[in-house]
């Protein structure tokens, strides 16, 4: 009898994903905002041995506009070791499952044969997601153990105002199995979710139904803390509600969750946007004390003064720039965390070896609302938009990231543009980081399109859960 392969991309524990082959591709998402053009899938080489190193080298476009391509992922990963006896005949980290936040359409890709070259094979589409899990809106992808997990900012075609929730689907036919919540609990609002597998707990986090973010920030909403404050945890296995841990509600926005990679820990981290009372960004931990879950504030980020001539209207009246949080990531090893400051423009690493104590060890600087810094590979070049969906390689030596972040919110803080880059910092063994020189796509290398997340090929520090230590 031939025996089933495992699929040599999904790594028993994060020690075995570092030390595997480095990542040759990186897939991004791009998008056009006017919504004229179809959205796309570039591929950018990645392989810094080969001619066309930090360039677009393979494109694909999606099926018809408006998608407005956002967080994506693979249909398994390595949480597929998670149950003894999982049926792993077949299975493999293939196909791209991406969104479109606005479309409510989940296109799928194939990356074989040619990973260069992935190719369109099926769209769920929003009627599909919305009569099978009453969502619209999809968010973040993760791969699960025993499927794909989707969160979705919107309730059902026709009622965008939620609640929001997470939808299930098959990761081998891509069909919306169903509506993962059994009991939400208080619930509503919705944006990030991942995991602590071994012990059977998914936190989730809040950012606001598509009327609170569709047309870009509401003051209103902003000031009158109006947007997500809270994290949830919840029972994995029965999709049910156990806890909601309230940051504050001063605190809006609080969008990734990054759990710890060990299986055996937990604690995590969350990133929350902006404090209404002092314009800051912060960073959370999660951590289980006793029975209980607990949160507490671990990075605080300040706002920095700036020319309101400089800012667009929406800061003018508080003469400096947020930090703006919109992204965060943790290391494979649990060592660094990354925070990007999409406003002020500046990539900061933290050591968080002792992850109730955060130690910054690096810091990058481009672009910025006032700052505008330069690549040194275009040194003449002031550059919109900042450091923001970033990605970490496996064994923690590289940082991509790209600089926007959501059409109506680019226009809204980059009113005069925000342009497309791509950015790659190598990392020291003990932290720090480099811009590398000879790695920045930008301008018409993406044709015109924006662009947002980064997958890379074999995995990523996003996008595995391990099972073992």
């Amino acid at each position: 009898m031939t025996q089933p392969v495992t699929d040599p991309t999904f790594y028993r524990s994060a020690a075995e994903a570092a030390a595997a082959p480095p990542e040759r591709l990186a897939y991004v998402a791009a998008f056009d905002r006017p919504a004229e053009r179809p959205d796309a899938m570039a591929v950018v080489d990645v392989d810094p041995d080969a001619e066309t190193y930090g360039r677009v080298v393979g494109w694909t476009d999606m099926p018809g506009t408006g998608d407005e391509l956002h967080h994506f992922g693979w249909n398994a990963c390595s949480s597929a070791l998670a149950h003894a006896g999982h049926d792993m005949n077949g299975l493999a980290r293939r196909y791209l499952l991406v969104p479109g936040l606005r479309s409510s359409n989940i296109h799928v890709l194939d990356t074989v044969p040619d990973p260069r070259a992935p190719r369109v094979v099926r769209t769920v589409t929003a009627k599909d997601l919305s009569e099978a899990a009453g969502y619209s809106r999809p968010h973040t992808m993760h791969c699960g153990p025993d499927g794909v997990f989707l969160t979705c900012i919107g309730g059902p075609q026709g009622n965008d105002d939620g609640p929001g929730g997470i939808a299930l689907l098959d990761h081998t036919t891509f069909e919306v199995v169903r509506a993962w919540e059994t009991d939400r609990g208080p619930q509503r609002l919705a944006y990030d979710a991942w995991w602590h597998l071994n012990r059977n707990v998914l936190i989730s986090s809040e950012w606001g139904h598509p009327s609170m973010i569709e047309d870009g920030v509401v003051p209103e909403l902003l000031l009158g803390n109006e947007y997500g404050h809270a994290i949830h945890v919840w029972d994995l296995a029965e999709g049910r509600h156990l806890q909601r841990l309230d940051l504050g509600a001063q605190h809006q926005m609080a969008l990734e969750v990054r759990p710890s990679h060990d299986p055996e820990a937990t604690w995590g981290f969350v990133g929350v946007v902006i404090s209404t009372e002092d314009l800051s960004g912060s960073i959370w931990r999660w951590f289980l004390d006793g029975d209980e879950w607990r949160v507490e504030k671990v990075i605080t980020v300040p706002a920095e003064p700036a020319d309101p001539d400089l800012l667009p209207p929406a800061l003018k009246p508080f003469s400096a720039v947020p930090p703006l949080i919109t992204d965060i990531d943790l290391s494979v090893d649990d060592r660094f965390l990354y925070v990007s400051c999409w406003g002020t423009g500046e990539l900061k690493q933290f050591d968080v070896g002792d992850p109730a104590h955060p130690r910054e060890v690096g810091s990058v600087r481009l672009g910025g609302i006032v700052g505008r810094a330069a690549h040194p590979a275009a040194p003449d070049l002031p550059l919109a938009g900042g450091p923001q969906m970033v990605e970490v390689s496996r064994d923690g030596r590289r940082v991509y990231f790209t600089n926007s972040l959501y059409g109506a919110w680019d226009d809204q803080f980059y009113p005069d543009g925000v342009g497309a880059w791509m950015a790659k910092a190598d990392v020291g063994p003990d932290g720090g980081m480099t811009l590398d020189q000879r790695f920045f796509p930008h301008g018409d290398e993406f044709r015109g399109l924006r662009v947002h997340q980064v997958r890379l090929q074999g995995g990523d520090a996003s996008s595995d859960s391990y099972c073992y230590r």
